[in-house]
């Protein structure tokens, strides 16, 4: 299998700041974070850990830890103006910041969608005009950075995306329509496919990928019929309808049907499959917890637009500051079916872009950080993808998220997922998880594991 990397991720509303510096225009979350009551104690992503300013002290900090990649993503608004022509002053930030990252060894993993999709664009992912402009958008990077970037993701968690932003409404752009959600599903997935395959044909030697979140549900009682159904419903829409196109197989026949009146059928093309299923070079994992779930009745607007009525049942695991269950063996056993269903037989390797724990930390009196929690989490989890690897599936790196303590969308900054602390002042704090990832790292951990 080779090497493996070790690495950080971030993502460009979450750290940048310098909102209305150097041309960059308003992204929908930028028009969220305005909504009343919408985001946690009223906060926004404005200021955030003032990255756009501070990159070089974070590179630094990064090669200091011993990283070998960063994963970080680039803010449509920044790049490109409302009339489609590139922002100079906007792609320069990233010409900065990749020139950077190389002159400390550092890898740049770029991707181009995490979810701050540009305000001006009418419909936003509803409009099949969206996928279009973004493509157009991937190129527009790629010829400022294509001779320096060579790992290239188009989307992460479109799930999150459509679910969050158009279901269930607790993301921008706070809509709450299923037919709406399923709509986007479809014109972020081609999206994907566009970019994907412009890049592609602008540089052959670049690699592409595209990284998905799970949540694997488990039925409360496996007994019961409908808590089975349950599990399959929520499945087909979280994990399925996302995987499945990507690796070719179309969107899956049960999902649409159980979609009823809200498969936006429309706007799925006949040529539509084919490009979403544009041959991939990685698939990128992104993982935090299971559920386990019963049929029921949740009040309000639900992500799972197939199966609005999910609850969630304790198992009695320890949870995280966003109350979610910790359950290594949940990932191993995800990994393993990624492995099996999707990525083994297409020949992708697999990379765990995203996978960390917030905890409500603080600093002690000396200002140190001390985060036994989140280092238990990570050990765990590593663990778990070591295990994954002895028994074949194709894993070859995992990014910690976070980096950085940072805007939690909705959530504002009450939860911290960072390895680094960052105070009042924007100083940035090292944890021990910070210091212990290090030492995972120089330890060689991985090295010869799976191979």
């Amino acid at each position: 299998m080779g090497g493996f990397l070790w690495g950080a991720a971030t993502a460009s509303y979450q750290i940048e700041g310098a909102a209305a510096e150097d041309g960059r225009e308003p992204s929908i979350w930028d028009v969220f974070c305005q909504v009343p009551g919408a985001i946690a104690n009223g906060d926004d992503g404005n200021l955030a850990v003032d990255h756009y300013h501070r990159w070089p002290e974070d590179v630094a900090l990064m090669s200091a830890l011993g990283l070998d990649a960063y994963r970080f993503s680039v803010s449509w608004s920044r790049v490109l103006t409302a009339d489609g022509t590139p922002n100079p002053a906007g792609i320069a930030f990233y010409d900065r910041l990749v020139d950077g990252l190389l002159a400390h060894g550092l890898e740049p993993w770029l991707t181009l969608y995490h979810w701050d999709l540009p305000a001006h664009l009418l419909g936003g992912w509803t409009a099949r005009a969206t996928a279009e402009r973004f493509a157009e958008y991937a190129l527009v990077v790629h010829d400022r950075l294509g001779d320096r970037v060579r790992r290239w993701t188009t989307l992460n968690e479109p799930w999150c995306s459509a679910m969050l932003g158009y279901g269930a409404g607790v993301h921008a752009p706070g809509h709450t329509d299923p037919t709406e959600a399923l709509t986007a599903a479809h014109h972020l997935l081609l999206g994907h496919g566009l970019a994907a395959r412009a890049l592609r044909e602008a540089d052959a030697s670049a690699s592409i990928g595209i990284t998905l979140n799970y949540t694997p549900l488990y039925p409360a009682n496996p007994d019961d019929p409908a808590d089975v159904d349950l599990v399959r419903r929520a499945d087909g829409t979280a994990h399925r309808l996302f995987t499945d196109p990507v690796f070719g197989r179309g969107y899956p026949a049960d999902v649409i049907e159980d979609a009823g009146p809200h498969w936006p059928a429309g706007a799925v093309r006949d040529p539509d499959p084919a490009t979403i299923a544009v041959p991939l070079d990685f698939l990128g994992v992104n993982y935090y917890s299971t559920q386990m779930v019963r049929a029921g009745t949740t009040p309000g607007p639900s992500p799972h637009v197939t199966a609005p009525g999910l609850v969630e049942v304790s198992r009695g695991f320890e949870r995280t500051d966003m109350g979610w269950e910790v359950h290594p063996a949940g990932f191993l056993e995800l990994l393993r079916r990624i492995g099996r269903t999707w990525a083994g037989p297409a020949g992708v390797p697999l990379y765990i872009t995203e996978n960390g724990a917030a905890y409500p930390d603080a600093p002690t009196a000396d200002g140190h950080v001390e985060d036994a929690d989140r280092i238990a989490y990570l050990d765990a989890h590593l663990t778990a993808v070591a295990a994954a690897r002895a028994s074949g599936v194709d894993i070859r790196g995992y990014f910690v998220w976070s980096l950085l303590d940072n805007f939690e969308w909705a959530l504002g900054y009450d939860k911290r997922f960072g390895i680094v602390a960052v105070d009042e002042e924007l100083r940035r704090i090292p944890k021990a998880s910070a210091r212990w990832y290090a030492s995972q790292i120089a330890s060689g951990r991985m090295r010869g594991e799976g191979t």
